[in-house]
């Protein structure tokens, strides 16, 4: 082997062997990133979300349903269609029945949910009512454009009457005509 070759080889070796520490430790390093990234998620936990997790995956499926339904009822999520927004078309026969049935129901007890109707508006005011179901309803601008030329429309269903008396008075004011039924 010439002066070069061999020159050449130890350099190789010297590289080989630099290479594979320095993989060695970049190894290494990733493991620890990897295992500090997963302690770091179990470490932010909170005991008192832990234990009501440990709770719900503890109960059978009955008794999920029965949790679904009270925290519903109580945090006011209002029932969706189970297809989404593109079943509630289908929805809306049922729901003109279950109304019908409610109103031939005796109302002894005074009512505590309300329906709140968009019966009408005034052209002037157009601009600033479609503002004001955008940001009711949480619709886009040209939904509520639709939504508020398409009168008369239920805005919301189920509303509490001290929220329903709010909402007619700010609609009162910008000129367009709503019911609370």
């Amino acid at each position: 082997m010439s002066v070069s070759c061999r020159y050449a080889a130890q350099c190789c070796a010297r590289q080989l062997r630099a290479s594979t520490s320095v993989r060695a430790v970049s190894s290494s390093l990733v493991q620890q990133r990897i295992a500090r990234r997963h302690n770091s998620t179990e470490a932010a936990v909170n005991p008192k979300i832990a234990g009501i997790v440990d709770q719900i995956s503890q109960l059978t499926l009955l008794e999920t349903a029965d949790l679904v339904a009270s925290l519903k009822s109580r945090l006011n999520i209002p029932d969706l269609p189970v297809g989404g927004f593109a079943a509630a078309p289908a929805a809306a026969p049922a729901a003109a029945a279950a109304e019908e049935a409610a109103e031939e129901a005796p109302a002894a007890a005074e009512k505590t949910l309300f329906t709140i109707k968009l019966t009408a508006f005034d052209a002037a005011a157009k601009p600033k009512i479609i503002k004001e179901v955008k940001g009711m309803l949480g619709l886009s601008l040209v939904d509520s454009k639709k939504f508020v030329e398409s009168a008369p429309k239920v805005m919301k269903e189920s509303v509490p009457k001290e929220e329903a008396e709010k909402i007619v008075a700010t609609m009162k004011e910008l000129g367009a005509t709503v019911v609370m039924e």
